[in-house]
């Protein structure tokens, strides 16, 4: 998934940031309200994590502007205050969820993956197409029972185009949901790790080329 991380506190912010990076997720941070409202309203995000308390803009006028225009990316609001008022307040203003600082990381994880939107096809944890499955939660991959080793940039990929079946996706939306956005991405970088993949997961290939579009992960008949 794509996560966009909007706390003022660096030390928090940085430490959240390597955490889900260890979990095979992109992870964009912004440090203040205005760079944070700017990047959740430009661009395409799975999970949004938002301190209440943010110079510039606050979380709440955040939360308020995005809904506003008609942008509906789940938010989790993390913040060190703890009265019901406040929460009352953040889910009012169009926070899906609250957690208090100081918190447990594995917490956040468990309240990242209730938020995250899941296809149909998604079972709990795990993501099925054909003989294929892939487990978000224990990261394992496995093809026809067979157990298979992916690098982390290679389980965020397979994620992607997993929870969008039969659906072609361009270079531009797998960059944007892949790699953070300030990674320096050359031309041919989603072309490699496609091929990367599709030799990894062997054949009959389930990730097709639609040539001029992008690509589609695809169950054979």
């Amino acid at each position: 998934m794509r996560i966009l991380i909007v706390e003022d506190e660096h030390k928090i912010a940085n430490s959240i940031k390597l955490g889900l990076q260890q979990e095979s997720h992109a992870v964009d941070v912004a440090y203040d309200g205005t760079d944070g409202f700017d990047l959740a309203s430009t661009e395409d995000y799975d999970i949004i994590l938002l301190d209440l308390l943010l110079p510039g803009m606050d979380g709440i006028t955040i939360c308020k502007k995005l809904r506003s225009n008609n942008i509906h990316t789940p938010i989790l609001m993390l913040t060190a205050r703890g009265q019901l008022t406040d929460k009352v307040t953040g889910l009012n203003s169009g926070a899906d969820d609250y957690l208090t600082k100081p918190f447990a990381f594995e917490e956040l994880l468990a309240r990242i993956r209730a938020l995250s939107r899941r296809p149909k096809h998604a079972i709990g944890t795990t993501l099925a197409v054909g003989d294929l499955s892939l487990d978000t939660s224990s990261f394992e991959v496995r093809r026809g029972g067979i157990l298979i080793q992916l690098s982390s940039r290679e389980f965020s990929l397979l994620e992607y185009l997993m929870r969008h079946p039969n659906k072609i996706l361009t270079k531009d939306q797998i960059i944007s949901h892949v790699w953070n956005y300030d990674a320096d991405i050359l031309p041919n970088t989603v072309e490699v790790y496609i091929g990367y993949l599709r030799n990894k997961l062997g054949k009959p290939t389930l990730i097709n080329t639609v040539r001029g579009f992008g690509y589609k992960l695809a169950k054979k008949n």
